[in-house]
């Protein structure tokens, strides 16, 4: 990587507002706050246009289309198969968000299960990780995601909320763990026991913005800039530098999102700090 480590955000929505109405404003704030990588998650079939709109306007940007389980009954074959088309597009790094949630009313878990499962087979026949979403449902999760041979592709649990045990079975699956805004939070308690005693290479950042804020911003509109205060939280947790959290999270990130080919581990930035993909 040339100069300092960047940070890379794997999880905001910046094809929402308010952030997609002020985006260069809110991709130069995060420059300076030297957040480098962005991934623009998917929530429904009627948005995917923006989203591709929106990472196309951002060199550092890459989308990943899907159907969050509160649109999932909006999953059928139509837009199975506009899905499928979408994953060819070049900067197309993953399918998200997808997953389960148990606090929702509407779509029943059955609905929510179905799109699910649909969605994973997707994933692994295209060869993309996907980003899951997953509230009181994570047992039921690791079972549908060993049915589903998720662990062929990996991919990330977004802003992660549950045990380290939990935690664990994820990633001999090949996902990584998200650690986003709630972290920093002072009345927060598992997460910080989770992230403490994971191993290094499973850990990854994201703002979820426009939601979920970090402290002391909490209430606010979430900004891609604020992941910066979520790795201060992470180093001082891990006892890492600054530089260490980045560059750590970051190969992390693209390691499991296949950037930068075969030196992933070590992604390439253009002269503003920005990551790069060189397969593109």
């Amino acid at each position: 990587m040339n100069g300092a480590a960047q940070l890379f955000d794997t999880h905001v929505h910046l094809d929402c507002s308010p952030l997609v109405e002020r985006l260069d404003e809110e991709l130069a704030l995060a420059c300076a706050a030297k957040v480098g990588g962005f991934v623009v998650p998917g929530v429904a079939p009627a948005d995917w246009p923006r989203l591709l709109e929106t990472v196309d306007r951002a060199p550092e940007a890459w989308a990943a289309p899907g159907i969050h389980p509160l649109a999932a009954d909006r999953w059928n074959e139509t837009t199975a198969k506009d899905l499928a088309a979408l994953l060819e597009h070049p900067k197309v790094v993953a399918l998200g968000e997808i997953g389960l949630d148990t606090l929702l009313d509407e779509p029943p878990p059955s609905i929510q299960e179905n799109a699910l499962r649909g969605q994973l087979r997707l994933a692994r026949e295209a060869g993309l990780p996907v980003l899951i979403h997953c509230r009181g449902a994570h047992g039921r999760l690791l079972e549908i995601l060993r049915e589903e041979r998720a662990g062929e592709r990996g991919g990330i649990l977004h802003a992660f909320s549950g045990s380290l045990e939990t935690a664990r079975q994820a990633i001999d699956l090949g996902f990584a763990i998200g650690f986003g805004g709630t972290l920093t939070y002072p009345n927060a308690r598992r997460a910080p026991e989770v992230l403490k005693a994971l191993p290094a290479e499973w850990i990854v950042l994201e703002t979820d913005a426009p939601d979920l804020a970090s402290h002391p911003h909490r209430g606010q509109d979430n900004r891609p800039a604020w992941l910066a205060l979520i790795a201060a939280e992470v180093a001082r947790i891990r006892n890492w530098s600054l530089e260490e959290t980045a560059r750590i999270t970051t190969e992390n990130a693209c390691r499991v999102l296949k950037l930068a080919g075969t030196r992933a581990a070590r992604p390439e930035t253009n002269d503003k700090g920005q990551i790069t993909k060189d397969s593109l």
